[in-house]
């Protein structure tokens, strides 16, 4: 778990720095992760589960063979963090120019070009509600999700403002096998995983983002 420079987190309300602070001292202690939206801690006890992880390599190798090199498909660490919002998230797989790694903390979201969520199968409102709520709120462009549960996804952009808060204007559905354009780089759906039945939905455990 990544922790934000000082000079960031003295503008955080003290509930987002006691939940951060709590998030920081179970790193490594429990299983899964943390994540802090505006409802408050998520925590993601997802066990790796085959289909998951396999659509998330896939789609990453898939998008930086299109992309310029300069442009990375990165999955794992560190999170994404806007602290005057009080969310802090860890997409499966961040669109993002290597030069904008660069440095120590959080990523700020806003270096995103996209942000991609693998849908779990025991926490779907995670991806399709909370994370389409809070990604246009710290001002990530894209925001692509792809559900194995479903063979489904969608594309969502165009941040503009609503009485809610910033909210995605422009969403295109696609089924898995037609081809998906995430930003400028359009990649095949094909051969990605779906979810199997009740022995995938145990392994999985509880929660996931």
């Amino acid at each position: 778990m990544t922790i934000a420079p000082d000079h960031a987190r003295q503008g955080a309300s003290h509930l987002y720095r006691a939940m951060r602070d709590f998030v920081e001292s179970t790193d490594g202690t429990l299983p899964g992760k943390f994540e802090i939206t505006k409802e408050g801690v998520v925590l993601d006890r997802m066990l790796p589960v085959r289909p998951h992880e396999l659509t998330a390599l896939r789609l990453r190798k898939r998008l930086e063979k299109v992309m310029p090199e300069e442009i990375v498909a990165h999955t794992g660490e560190p999170d994404v963090e806007l602290v005057p919002e009080g969310i802090m998230r860890r997409p499966d797989i961040m669109v993002i120019a290597e030069a904008d790694m660069e440095g120590e903390g959080s990523f700020d979201p806003r270096t995103l070009i996209a942000a991609v969520e693998i849908v779990s199968r025991s926490n779907p409102d995670n991806d399709w509600v909370g994370k389409v709520r809070d990604y246009p709120l710290i001002g990530i462009p894209i925001y692509a999700i792809f559900d194995p549960r479903t063979g489904t996804g969608a594309v969502l952009t165009d941040i503009h403002a609503t009485p809610a808060g910033p909210r995605y204007a422009t969403r295109k559905d696609f089924v898995y096998g037609e081809d998906v354009t995430i930003g400028e780089w359009t990649i095949s759906t094909l051969d990605l995983p779906r979810y199997s039945d009740e022995a995938e939905a145990e392994a999985e455990g509880g929660g996931r983002g």
